[in-house]
């Protein structure tokens, strides 16, 4: 500095590169938030339990004079989609067509109805549906919390050993129906 320009008494003059500083951080802050946004992370809930046995479980029926469902009977030598579903879930609404086809295709689907009461449920089928062989009355959610399930609809592939091989979670889209029915052949094999 020369003589005539010299700084007051006490005051350190900051590098260049400071006054840059809340600029480049912005700009990074901006590129973070914009990579969340254009790939998310996938905060999908997995069970745990997929390549081992089906947790035990024996459920009353949901509704009068239809069975209910037991991990016991899912170990029978068929494959089995189960569903875990609600009256008062709206994808499960979504995913009733897709289930119906799968039942016409000849696989056996049995539910948890999660929740739920017997008139709600009634209604529920009346409209959307029934392509199930059983329901079972999971009340408590005791059943979909052994698991590992994280909502509802949710539906596992249990091969003919009792063995969970496939977990979908979400409603089962017309677009999915492929994979599905490809991870009930693995299964059967």
């Amino acid at each position: 500095m020369s003589a005539n320009h010299k700084a007051p008494e006490g005051r350190v003059r900051a590098p260049r590169w400071a006054i840059w500083l809340p600029l480049a951080l912005f700009v990074g802050f901006v590129a973070l938030v914009m990579t969340g946004l254009l790939k998310p992370a996938d905060r999908t809930v997995r069970s745990a339990l997929v390549g081992k046995p089906m947790p035990s479980f024996d459920l009353p029926p949901a509704l009068p004079g239809r069975p209910g469902l037991s991990s016991a009977e899912l170990a029978n030598g068929k494959v089995h989609l189960v569903n875990i579903f609600a009256s008062w879930c709206i994808p499960c609404r979504v995913e009733a067509p897709q289930l119906a086809q799968l039942q016409r295709a000849g696989v056996e689907i049995e539910g948890i109805s999660v929740r739920d009461s017997r008139e709600n449920l009634e209604g529920f089928l009346a409209t959307n549906g029934d392509p199930f062989d059983s329901i079972g009355a999971d009340d408590d959610g005791q059943v979909q919390l052994a698991l590992g399930s994280s909502g509802v609809p949710e539906t596992y592939i249990v091969d003919g050993k009792g063995v969970i091989r496939y977990q979908h979670v979400g409603e089962i889209r017309p677009e999915q129906l492929d994979v599905i029915l490809a991870r009930i052949q693995e299964a059967g094999q």
